[in-house]
């Protein structure tokens, strides 16, 4: 009886599985101060004239003929979102930086309010000083009606939200708005998870460059 042949079993090996694919890098955050507005600051005010003066810098741009720094120009060159507060200073400096550029306006960027304290009108002194006078009353309760501390800080969570969202997703973003704001939501990234890599004052066109 002739013996069978026996069949050659080929083995296929199964391709290695796929490494699943990287996960994107996050983008940077920065946060930059506006220009020097145009509104002097060389005077003596009262308290109420203080509220008014302060209204003006509100509603004023930045002094003509600023160059902002190379350092921030190429933070807005590497940015593919640029966002700006609506107060016309911030709009102005963020003009400057995208260089033709389209950019985003919004209100969650604006300064946080400076009420002084009703302090009488015998009591005049710089802007410079109503305004580390009436932060640390705003700080600790008196805002006059104007958004409260725990308000701004709501705020400034809702922006560390909105900018984490965009850079998570590996866009660079860029932010033109105000010192003290600023901060505030400097404060709320690193609770998200960002550290400051690169910070440059806190003067006007100062910027805090933010990383995961």
């Amino acid at each position: 009886m002739p013996t069978e042949t026996p069949q050659r079993v080929q083995i296929i090996e199964a391709p290695e599985p796929a490494s699943p694919p990287a996960a994107a890098r996050a983008g940077g955050i920065v946060l930059c101060r506006h220009g020097e507005p145009a509104l002097s600051r060389k005077v003596r005010l009262s308290a109420r004239e203080y509220r008014e003066w302060w209204a003006l810098y509100e509603a004023g741009g930045i002094k003509p003929g600023q160059t902002p720094p190379s350092h921030l120009k190429e933070a807005a060159k590497r940015a593919a979102v640029i966002y700006a507060s609506t107060r016309l200073r911030a709009i102005h400096s963020a003009e400057a930086l995208a260089a033709g550029r389209d950019f985003s306006r919004h209100d969650v960027f604006i300064e946080a309010p400076l009420p002084p304290p009703p302090w009488p009108d015998f009591i005049r002194l710089s802007p410079r000083a109503w305004g580390v006078i009436s932060r640390l009353s705003w700080w600790f309760g008196h805002h006059a009606g104007e958004e409260t501390r725990q308000q701004a800080q709501q705020r400034a969570q809702e922006a560390a939200r909105t900018l984490n969202e965009l850079a998570l997703k590996g866009e660079d973003v860029l932010v033109v708005a105000h010192g003290f704001f600023n901060t505030m939501i400097g404060v709320e990234l690193r609770r998200l998870g960002w550290r400051c890599v690169k910070g440059r004052g806190y003067r006007y066109w100062s910027m805090r460059h933010f990383r995961r």
